[in-house]
């Protein structure tokens, strides 16, 4: 874990200038027009520069911003040996300023590196360049010793405090991309586990509707073989037309209740047993208002329940039974038995094994099975 310390390189996050705020990419960009004016007037107001000197001070005022660029870059870039050897391209660069007399300049320029250094290179190799440049600012400043000490000390704990600012800058960037992430992921999840409500919604009334329909028109091939009258023929060629009139109207509900546009519950199995004879709707406990999963759940068990007494138990009577209590919602439906069908052994069977599944996704659950007269299913859902 120490070693990692000293070689690890300040994040991407920590070095990049793009994503900080506006006031400090201000503040950064005034620091650096400072100090090129700086270097700018200390190299162009030394009183014995030439023609051929100021060429000299302009050389390397432009060596010093070119090696500094790309400084930057190849920090961001975490290449080691590059960023070094710019480090002592810079180096030298001052201490020929200082053995020309431009004295200023190659001060600021090894206050520069060894601030930058400590910022943004790995520890191990900041600390070297960081020592040497910081050494030279000791040496060749003519300040008090103390003054100079304060300032070496002040400069090194500047450049440290740079880093811990730019390695916070640089997490908070990351956490902030994480979140995004995460409510990215989140979003997705969301939206396929809606597609998939709205794939069971019409699942479920496509296949209640298709199936009474089935019965129906089978029914009606099956007279047309035995030879029946056009009475009874015409008889099922409307009930699947009345079931195909019905499985639209579902939909459309259905679609409703995806835009939360659900019309009360008990008013839905009082229009729902009124096709069915001998059905009955018994509502007990305080009435209240469904999550809008739960409440299509009953709605689809109902429908479910009440096709598959009009195909295995013809003209039993029925009764369905909502329970309120105070943590779920019940819905029994029982029959008294009857006849079959003409066709008690049609469609897949999966219809129960569908709710089944849909009162489990809401932790609640579906018992279907016969009683002492006929037929029962029990919803439970948790509310």
């Amino acid at each position: 874990m120490i070693g990692s310390v000293w070689t690890r390189w300040p994040s991407r996050e920590a070095l990049s200038r793009e994503r900080n705020f506006r006031p400090r990419r201000l503040l950064a960009w005034a620091v650096r027009v400072l100090v090129l004016a700086v270097l700018l007037w200390s190299a162009f107001a030394h009183r014995t520069v030439g023609i051929w000197g100021a060429l000299a001070a302009a050389a390397g005022v432009l060596v010093v911003g070119f090696a500094a660029w790309a400084f930057f870059r190849t920090t961001y870039a975490h290449r080691l040996v590059p960023s070094l050897a710019l480090a002592g391209l810079l180096l030298a660069v001052a201490l020929a300023a200082q053995a020309t007399g431009f004295r200023v300049p190659a001060l600021v320029i090894f206050c520069g590196c060894g601030i930058i250094a400590l910022e943004r290179l790995p520890l191990a190799a900041a600390g070297p360049v960081t020592a040497a440049s910081l050494a030279a600012y000791a040496v060749f400043n003519t300040d008090a010793w103390l003054t100079t000490a304060v300032t070496v000390a002040g400069m090194a704990l500047g450049g440290y405090v740079l880093r811990l600012d730019a390695e916070a800058r640089g997490n908070a960037q990351r956490l902030h991309a994480q979140e995004r992430a995460a409510l990215a992921a989140e979003a997705e999840s969301a939206a396929l586990t809606e597609r998939a409500r709205i794939a069971r919604e019409i699942h479920d009334v496509l296949a209640h509707s298709l199936s009474a329909q089935l019965v129906h028109l089978e029914a009606a091939r099956l007279l047309i073989e035995n030879g029946a009258d056009r009475e009874r023929i015409l008889e099922r060629v409307v009930a699947a037309r009345g079931m195909a009139r019905d499985g639209l109207a579902e939909t459309r509900q259905a679609l409703s209740a995806l835009r939360g546009e659900l019309t009360p519950l008990e008013d839905f199995l009082t229009e729902l047993v009124s096709a069915a004879d001998g059905a009955e709707v018994t509502v007990t406990g305080e009435r209240r208002h469904l999550p809008a999963e739960a409440s299509q759940a009953v709605r689809r068990v109902a429908q479910e329940a009440l096709t598959n007494v009009r195909k295995h138990a013809y003209g039993a009577k029925v009764d369905v039974r909502l329970d309120y209590s105070e943590h779920e919602v019940t819905l029994n439906v029982r029959d008294s038995g009857g006849r079959p069908g003409e066709l008690d052994g049609s469609g897949g069977g999966y219809g129960l094994l569908g709710m089944r599944e849909r009162a489990e996704l809401l932790g609640g659950s579906l018992d279907a099975g016969p009683d002492e007269e006929g037929f029962v299913v029990t919803l439970k859902v948790p509310v």
